[in-house]
């Protein structure tokens, strides 16, 4: 298999020799010159597994509307990528598409994307600034749905750490604001400890491994605010013989975290939709450049996922 950053570097070869042809198709999107449609999208992490099954579904819709997409990965750089959005500008695409690094550091790409006239829309994250539309899911209530569960699994009473995604991007914070939410109405659950694993598998082990060390037998559930870093923690519970005793919940069901609550070793995680993420920001870009109506709000609901409406989610 080739690595997702070889990937990424091909799709943006082949949409770049793609954008040279001027021979069109009367099935595809076109400007009002009769060329095809060019968007850009620059995406937070392609390492990222769900962030991937974003942009597979933005690729799709892309292909399927006749549009050439143009991929970068930014690498969790939010100077990187205000970079790539001014690369974006030079090259005259039609929109930029970004999922963004950070809510602050990310922001003057829309800025400068909207002073030269180009729409740009946010998928999955935000950034401070506004951008011409913003397709996602509401963090905060993936957090809320989360610690729900971790509160009645535990009857409202116990000790809990929390391992936070990329500190400062939209996800972290909101997620975070989320869980707190319900913490205060448990006053009988205590949160520990809580630090950045930064939304990776091998850092939350590693984290989850350091806790352990610390408060052992003390630790009664994880919330991790993804996937990723769920089944690190899960692993590093299991190896110490730990995991029947602790609930461990995370967000995103991508697949390797339906399999673990297939298997029990994830307690629940939290569905986002990927596929409508992808799709619904394809969809924007495109009705945006054609002057049609479009929402500047698309958000796609979250959904719990236990054992017993696993078979809903898998494929």
């Amino acid at each position: 298999m080739k690595p997702i950053s070889s990937i990424v570097l091909t799709i943006s070869l082949i949409s770049t020799l793609v954008a040279c042809n001027q021979s069109t198709t009367s099935e595809s999107s076109q400007n009002g010159d009769g060329k095809k449609l060019v968007i850009g999208a620059t995406m937070l992490s392609m390492q990222n597994e769900f962030i991937v099954n974003v942009h597979d579904e933005m690729a799709k819709k892309a292909e399927a509307d006749g549009i050439d997409l143009i991929t970068v990965d930014a690498e969790r750089s939010a100077l990187k990528q205000v970079e790539q959005v001014e690369s974006f500008i030079a090259q005259h695409v039609d929109a930029i598409i970004m999922n963004p690094c950070e809510v602050e550091a990310s922001s003057p790409a829309v800025t400068k994307a909207l002073a030269a006239k180009i729409p740009i829309i946010n998928v999955n994250s935000e950034t401070s600034t506004k951008p011409s539309a913003f397709v996602g899911s509401d963090d905060v209530e993936s957090a809320r749905i989360a610690m729900k569960f971790i509160a009645d699994k535990l009857g409202g009473k116990g000790t809990i750490v929390m391992m936070h995604g990329y500190m400062g991007q939209a996800a972290q914070i909101k997620r975070e604001q989320g869980a707190r939410e319900i913490l205060k109405q448990y006053p009988n659950i205590k949160l520990i400890a809580h630090q950045t694993a930064e939304w990776d598998r091998a850092k939350a082990m590693s984290l989850m491994e350091n806790w352990i060390q610390s408060y052992g037998s003390q630790i009664n559930a994880v919330f991790a605010q993804n996937d990723e870093m769920g089944l690190g923690a899960a692993k590093a519970l299991a190896d110490a013989g730990l995991k029947d005793k602790v609930v461990v919940v995370s967000i995103d069901a991508i697949p390797d975290a339906l399999q673990a609550v297939q298997k029990g070793t994830l307690d629940a995680t939290v569905f986002q939709n990927a596929q409508q993420q992808g799709s619904k920001a394809i969809e924007t870009a495109e009705k945006i450049i054609k002057g049609q109506p479009y929402e500047k709000e698309t958000l796609i609901p979250f959904q719990l996922v236990t054992k017993a409406n696993l078979s809903q989610f898998m494929k």
